[in-house]
């Protein structure tokens, strides 16, 4: 099946209300570029480095999204881009607070969603469910100057238990009702990235309004 096949597949099952990002990382410019061609404006990359030389080889219109693990020395550098729309995976208030400090700097507002660790491996990273709930709780998120919260982000875990894997993302989507009720005046607190190749229509059944899908478009990462 070519690119243009499996997008055009992969989107017949998305309900209205779901987005659908292609994850990119691994793959060459030309893959994303076909993705491009086929429709696809919203691809997901998980490294600074690739990112930015995707950036200047791709067109403008493209939404990019950061969904890999962000270390702090490279929070300047991806910023200062000025090309992400999303960064998915802020995964600790150190690293939003750094997002916050260099959107500033650099004039700009970065859209961020807070990575929630809720899976059984201890190498995913992101903030434990109570974490997410003493921030807003003590309503830290006050004090962000450039930085817009725009909802969760999550991974279930690697399994092939489905119920593990629904009871999983049952979990990512109470925590965003649950910050939502806590703080009613969070404004655009919308968004729920989660599911991926293997398991996006559960994760669409629990919500999810953005679905991360890379193998199943681009196969194996090259």
């Amino acid at each position: 099946m070519s690119i243009a096949e499996a997008i055009r597949s992969i989107r017949s099952t998305l309900p209205e209300g779901v987005e659908l990002v292609a994850v990119s990382k691994f793959h060459p410019a030309e893959a994303v570029a076909e993705a491009y061609a086929a429709g696809q404006r919203t691809f997901g990359e998980s490294r600074v480095q690739e990112i930015t030389s995707k950036i200047a080889a791709l067109p403008d219109d493209i939404n990019w999204h950061f969904i890999g693990h962000l270390q702090t020395n490279k929070v300047k550098t991806l910023v200062g881009t000025r090309h992400i729309s999303l960064i998915e995976s802020v995964d600790s208030q150190r690293v939003l607070d750094l997002i916050d400090a260099e959107s500033e700097r650099a004039g700009i507002v970065s859209r961020v969603l807070l990575q929630v660790h809720v899976a059984q491996e201890e190498t995913k990273t992101g903030f434990s469910p109570d974490e997410l709930r003493e921030y807003f709780r003590e309503r830290r998120f006050e004090a962000l100057k450039a930085t817009h919260l725009c909802g969760l982000m999550g991974m279930a875990s690697n399994t092939d238990d489905e119920a593990r894997i629904d009871a999983d993302f049952a979990a990512i989507a109470d925590l965003a009702r649950e910050i939502r009720t806590m703080c009613p005046d969070l404004r655009g607190f919308e968004t729920l990235s989660m599911g991926m190749s293997g398991d996006y229509p559960i994760a669409i059944a629990r919500g999810a309004t953005l679905v991360r899908v890379g193998t199943a478009i681009f196969g194996e990462r090259q």
